[in-house]
Formats: structure tokens, sequence, C-alpha cells
């Protein structure tokens, strides 16, 4: 391998490296699936320290652009982001959508398939965004539990968690902005018990809350549970219709901001750092509090904006967090941070709503924390989950007719596609399912189950599964809409006879 280093220059050699490395795979001198030089054969031919050339291509990895295997060394990835086509064509129409009487589809209808497919053999569910448990969790589990002494794990425990699960959660949210106290911290069952614990503090019966549409299924059950009247602010490219969100502040005066402004469930799309600023703003002053969900934290691409929480400084925002979907979601651990007057209030909530969160599953967690497998942990996911995404990129670029739209998510596990209005979607899932392809009920991230045709898609797939899922949806896409063509061309045909 040819690689030229400047050693006056100001730039540091393991980034000269990695750019003569992403040179040459873009040139095409290196092709996918082809073996890069070891570390120390790499490190003796460019006479550098090896520490160097692991720096290189821990960079290049974190890219996407090249992959470790166990025991092989490192290769170029079979799907590259320079492959790919990275601009996001998502633009749906911008309709409000409110919904003020119960619906007659709760979350657990969408929910129960989902937890059903996953166990049986031979389907492609592209509805199930969950990572693989780390291979190492038993020994930090079996670790974790050797670790205490005594009947540590049998007693009741504080509501709000375990000191020093809190302690290392606020070390991780200073990283990402946030300027979070151990105190400010109430360890909850999942996230989906904070979201319940959250919305039942501050929405009554009757109540207007705001979401984006499309949203998380699961809040729009528990809104509906609770009473309260949804109003749904269609997201654009960039985030939520800010115009359309004051436009309802001022007329509705809700109660609640929900929002998830990172890797956002369903569409899979991230708000920038002025949208982030301009929302909060608008909260304040309409003095309407903001709930921001963000479960998907730590699987980025690039980096992203710190939180809305990061910028709070009238305690104005509830913020949420997760290990399911960064761990694995069995061990039901996620967190709140709580700030001001409103602390004691959830925290009594959570009190009465279960007394505290197994100690168990918080001491796995801490422990993980603690031994620096997490933070290994993260980098080998956004590896992975580059990769699938940029397959599955490719594959809609590959297979779907030019009339879906999709977004490009800088991370998390879920992008969006966007079809065509007179798209049966039902048929199509039914179809789909038919060729052992599972797709997710889209109607169920919109209030009132209303909205547009769409298809949320998980990357957390291997690469041969994205490819042969989207390739069979692609096919039964594009026989609709030749349908739909030939059914409108008959029609005007019909009308000119008339």
């Amino acid at each position: 391998m040819n690689i030229v280093l400047e050693r006056q220059s100001s730039k540091p050699i393991y980034l000269q490296i990695r750019d003569r490395i992403r040179h040459l795979i873009k040139s095409g001198a290196l092709k996918a699936g082809d073996r890069l030089p070891s570390i120390r054969a790499l490190a003796e031919s460019l006479q550098v320290n090896k520490l160097t050339i692991i720096e290189a291509y821990n960079v290049l990895e974190a890219d996407g652009i090249i992959s470790a295997r166990q025991g092989s060394g490192y290769f170029v990835s079979s799907v590259c982001p320079t492959c790919t086509n990275l601009k996001s064509t998502f633009a749906p129409v911008q309709n409000v959508l409110i919904l003020e009487s119960l619906s007659q589809c709760p979350s657990f209808d969408t929910y129960a398939p989902l937890i059903h497919v996953q166990t049986q053999p031979g389907i492609i569910n592209f509805g199930y965004g969950y990572p693989p448990p780390p291979k190492d969790i038993n020994h930090i589990a079996r670790r974790a539990l050797k670790q205490e002494e005594g009947d540590i794990f049998f007693p009741y425990e504080l509501p709000q968690g375990q000191e020093n699960l809190c302690r290392q959660i606020a070390q991780i949210l200073v990283q990402q902005g946030l300027e979070v106290f151990p105190e400010n911290l109430i360890i909850t069952n999942g996230s989906q018990q904070g979201l319940s614990l959250a919305m039942s503090y501050y929405v009554q019966p009757g109540d207007w809350v705001i979401v984006e549409s499309p949203t998380y299924y699961g809040v729009i059950s528990i809104l509906e549970n609770l009473g309260a009247r949804i109003i749904g602010i269609p997201m654009t490219a960039e985030g939520i219709n800010l115009n359309l969100l004051e436009q309802y502040l001022d007329s509705h005066r809700p109660k609640l901001i929900y929002t998830i402004t990172t890797f956002h469930n369903p569409t899979g799309l991230t708000t920038t750092q002025a949208h982030r600023q301009q929302l909060l703003a608008l909260a304040e002053k309409y003095e309407c509090p903001i709930l921001e969900d963000n479960a998907y934290e730590g699987l980025n691409f690039e980096p992203v904006p710190a939180p809305i929480k990061a910028l709070d400084k009238h305690d104005l925002v509830t913020y949420l967090g997760t290990f399911s979907k960064t761990l694995f979601p069995g061990l039901r651990v996620g967190y709140m941070v709580v700030t001001g007057k409103h602390y004691s209030a959830i925290l009594e909530r959570k009190f009465l709503h279960d007394f505290h969160t197994s100690g168990i599953s918080q001491a796995i967690v801490s422990e993980y924390l603690a031994s620096g497998h997490y933070r290994r942990h993260l980098h080998r996911l956004r590896t992975d989950n580059l990769q699938s995404r940029n397959t599955m990129l490719k594959a809609l670029a590959d297979y779907f007719p030019e009339e879906a739209r999709w977004t490009v998510p800088k991370g998390g596990l879920f992008l969006w596609v966007q079809l065509p209005d007179d798209v049966p979607i039902q048929t199509l899932r039914n179809e789909a399912l038919a060729q052992n392809v599972f797709l997710a009920c889209c109607s169920t991230f919109f209030p009132d189950k209303q909205g547009y045709p769409a298809m949320r898609l998980t990357f957390r797939l291997p690469p041969a599964e994205i490819e042969s899922g989207i390739a069979i949806v692609g096919k039964l896409l594009k026989k609709h809409i030749r349908r739909q063509v030939k059914q409108i061309s008959n029609e005007r045909s019909l009308i000119h006879y008339i």
C-alpha cells in the first residue's frame, strides 16, 4: 500500500493515513472486501507507532469505510458512504392531525405482532428495531453479581435508583453537553415508564398535547389512556414544523410538547441546533413544558447537537434516555433527567408505581459502564449500523420505484419511506408477509391512525437480509404503482371518450 506521509505537516499522522486509505478506496484501488495490511505490518512499513495505525483504523471503522473481523484483520466495507446517495428526499404534505376522542387501535395491537414475528424463523423483520445483546453481557452480569456481597439485591431500594448508576449516567450526559447531577436522575423500568410518569404528571384529562406527526406509537396510546387530546404537527425534513407549532401553541394552549430530537422514531431525522433553540424559545414564550425523548442516544454516525435539555434554563424540559436500544430491552433500565420543582412530584409517582427498578438490572448496567465495555460496544454498534444503513440506502435506490421518498438517518435504528398516496399499504404488508417479509403498520404512528402511506424500516439486520427484503418489497411496490398508472390512464381515456 503506497502511503506517503508529510511528517512536517500540522495534520496528525493518523489522519494522513486515514485520508490516504479513504482515497484508495474511493478511487477503486482498494475494493470492497479487500484486506488491509495488519496493524504491525503497516506500522513497520510507515515507520510509525502501532497506536497511530490503530487510531487511523478506528476512525475509518467509525466512518463505516472499513470493518474489523475477529481474528482476521480489517477489510474494506462492502458498502461505503461514498458509494451511497446520502440525500434525503423526505417531503410530506404539511397536514395537522387532531385527535379529540379515543382510538380503536391501541399500541398493543402493534406491539404484539412485532414480538410474535420475532420468534418466527425465516422472516425478514423490518419492524423490530433492537440490537443484538453484547456477546460479553453474560460475563459482565456474572461479575456484577459476584462483586456484590450479602443480600444487597433482596431488600427494597431507593425509587430514584442506585447512587453509583446515577453518577455514571450523569457523567455520560455531561459529555453530551448536559449540566446534570446524580440527584437530577430517576432510574426507570425502561423509557416507556418514564414516558408514562412524565405524561401523567403534566397532563390531565381533556388537556391538549402536541406531538410530532408521525411519532412513537406508544406515546399516542399513553395520551389516549390519560384522556388527553392530541395535536399532531407534521414533520419536515428539518424536524417538527415550527410555524405550525407556534400557531397551535397560541390557539390551543397545550400542556405539553413531546419531541424526539435525535434519530426520531419513526422517521430517523435529527434536528439541528438552531431548530432545537427555536423550539425551546417557543416553549418558553407559551410556557409549555417539553418532554424530550432520546432513546437512541449513543447510536450516532457523526456528532449530533446537544439535547434541548442542555439549553434549558427554566426547568421546562424533562429528558428521557434508556439502555434498551444499546444493550438489550430485557434489562428494562431507563432514566429521566428532572430538574427543579418537578423532581419530587415525579419521584413520588415512580414510588407509587413500582417502588424501584430491579437492583440486579441496575447492577449489570453499572458494571458494564464501569468496565469500559460499554464504550467499545457502542463503537461496534455504530460501525455495524452504519454499514447496514448504507446497504439499505443502496437497496432502496436499486429496487424501489422513483415515486418513493426516504430519510437518511445519521444514526439510530430506523429510516422512513414515504409512499405515493394511492398505495394500498395494508395489501402491500399482507403480500410482503406472504413472502416472509414483515412490515410495521405505519398508521399507528399518526394520531387517530390517519396520515400518509409509509413504512418504518429498521436497518438493524444482516446486509443479505436487507438486500433480499428490500428487493421483494420494491417489486411489490412497483406492481401496485403500475396498476394505479394503468387505472388512471383508463379513467382518462373513458372521460375523453364520453
